[in-house]
C-alpha cells in the first residue's frame, strides 16, 4: 500500500488558531475524508499530521505538505506569498503577515478544499475517477 502522508502547519497560540487557518482546516477535513474513502481501494492510506506553530514560526503557518513536498509545488504556475492577516495580528499582538497561494492569477487566503484535492492527486495520485 502507497501511503500520502499530509501535515498541516499553523499558529497556535494558547489553543487558538487564525481565523484562515480555521477556515483552512474545514476545507482540508473535508477532503481527507473524501481522499480517505476513494484512494483506499486504490491502494493508497492517507496519514494526517497536524503541527502547532509558535509565533516565531508564523511564516509557516497555513502550510500543507504533501509528502513533504508544499501544496504550492505540486500545483503547477502555483506560488506562495502572504498578505496582512488582521487574525494573526489580534493573536500576536502586532500587525502580522499570514501565509497565501496564488495559482492562476487568483491569490487565496484560506485555501480551498479544490486545490487541497487537486495537488493530493499530483503527488500520490490513486487512479480513482475523481483523482
Amino acid at each position: 500500500m502507497n501511503t500520502l502522508e499530509i501535515e498541516w502547519r499553523h499558529l497556535d497560540k494558547d489553543g487558538r488558531t487564525c481565523l484562515r487557518c480555521s477556515d483552512t482546516l474545514q476545507s482540508l477535513q473535508q477532503v481527507i475524508q473524501q481522499l480517505a474513502a476513494e484512494c483506499a481501494p486504490h491502494g493508497v492510506e492517507i496519514i494526517y499530521r497536524e503541527t502547532k506553530l509558535p509565533i516565531e514560526q508564523l511564516p509557516e503557518s497555513n502550510l500543507i505538505l504533501f509528502n513533504g513536498i508544499p501544496l504550492e509545488a505540486a500545483l503547477p504556475g502555483a506560488s506562495a506569498s502572504e498578505s496582512e492577516c488582521q487574525s494573526c495580528g489580534d493573536l500576536c499582538g502586532e500587525p502580522s503577515l499570514c501565509r497565501t497561494v496564488s495559482v492562476g492569477g487568483q491569490t487565496f487566503e484560506v485555501i480551498p478544499a479544490a486545490l487541497i484535492r487537486q495537488a493530493a492527486c499530483a503527488i500520490a495520485p490513486c487512479y480513482s475517477p475523481h483523482c
